[in-house]
């Protein structure tokens, strides 16, 4: 599998990591659409949100949990932020390995970002 977030996680593709565990790395976005600009991923090669299945429910909630720890150690966590999942081609999911948006820093428009 050519996945470059599985490449990330195996760390044959460097990233600026803020956190990882078990179960999610998180790094910052190579094109930050904010001033803080984090995706979090599952470490399990998971393709879309539209793959999740009840079983994955402790890991969603997860991913959520870290995005709102994250966006309290970046310092944006008072004035607000998103989370952004996007979901397939018309989603406009870019990798097709689920990942979250975390982003912040700033007064955020309609579109992500």
């Amino acid at each position: 599998m050519d996945c470059i977030f599985c490449r990330i996680i195996a760390r044959e593709v460097p990233s600026t990591t803020v956190y990882e565990d078990g179960q999610v790395v998180a790094f910052r976005d190579i094109n930050p659409q904010a001033p803080t600009h984090i995706l979090v991923i599952p470490r399990r090669h998971i393709p879309s949100l539209a793959d999740l299945t009840e079983a994955d429910e402790p890991l969603a909630g997860h991913m959520v949990i870290v995005a709102n720890k994250l966006a309290r150690q970046e310092g944006i966590a008072e004035r607000g932020y998103r989370v952004s999942i996007s979901c397939g081609k018309e989603g406009k999911q870019a990798v097709p390995h689920l990942h979250l948006h975390l982003l912040g820093g700033r007064r955020l428009t309609n579109e992500l970002g």
